[in-house]
């Protein structure tokens, strides 16, 4: 599927939620992208475009975390669009370079956008603190597959769905847990 500027700006302009400041992070996006030309390229300065993936496993019981080398917090995988308008292809090239699972082994379980969160991040090096608008999707991975990431990550590892607050207790962590909950509860009746 592509998804190109347009695309997504329709999209987040569209977006609905139960949750009142990803609803507000969505309207933000919209105007982002109307107003500024460079949003998808890091340079630029405050808030810019990420796409992320939020993996589940074939049996729906875990999700894929790494820890992150330089922000050293467990999180999904997920980075810059530099300059990538289509941020979808952003979200499944960056889920294969830091899982070492190709491409063709990500499976997209939704098309439209699964969860849509500013966060800021902190200076680091010579890189200013600034803020994401992380763009993320709902993929699944098989877990049986070999994980053998990159430099990006100390470690990748399956965390029990049960078990992510252990790791992660962010709110946005917290918002998709409950949404593939939800998901899942969806599959399930439709199957």
């Amino acid at each position: 599927m592509q998804m190109n500027r347009q695309t997504l700006q329709t999209q987040l302009c569209q977006y609905r939620s139960h949750y009142m400041e990803e609803l507000a992070y969505a309207r933000r996006g919209c105007v982002l992208l109307q107003s500024d030309p460079d949003c998808f390229f890091r340079e630029g300065s405050g808030l810019h475009i990420t796409a992320s993936t939020w993996i589940l496993n074939p049996a729906r019981t875990a999700t894929l975390f790494m820890l992150h080398r330089k922000l050293e917090q467990w999180f999904q995988p997920g980075g810059h669009a530099d300059g990538d308008e289509n941020v979808l292809a952003v979200a499944l090239k960056e889920c294969s370079e830091e899982t070492g699972v190709a491409e063709t082994d990500i499976r997209l379980l939704q098309s439209s956008i699964f969860d849509v969160d500013i966060h800021r991040t902190r200076r680091h090096g010579s890189e200013p603190a600034h803020q994401h608008l992380d763009i993320r999707f709902l993929v699944e991975i098989d877990d049986r597959i070999p994980l053998d990431g990159n430099s990006e990550s100390h470690a990748l590892r399956w965390i029990p769905l049960h078990e992510v607050h252990a790791y992660n207790k962010g709110l946005s962590i917290h918002r998709m847990l409950i949404k593939s909950t939800e998901w899942l509860r969806q599959d399930r009746n439709q199957g």
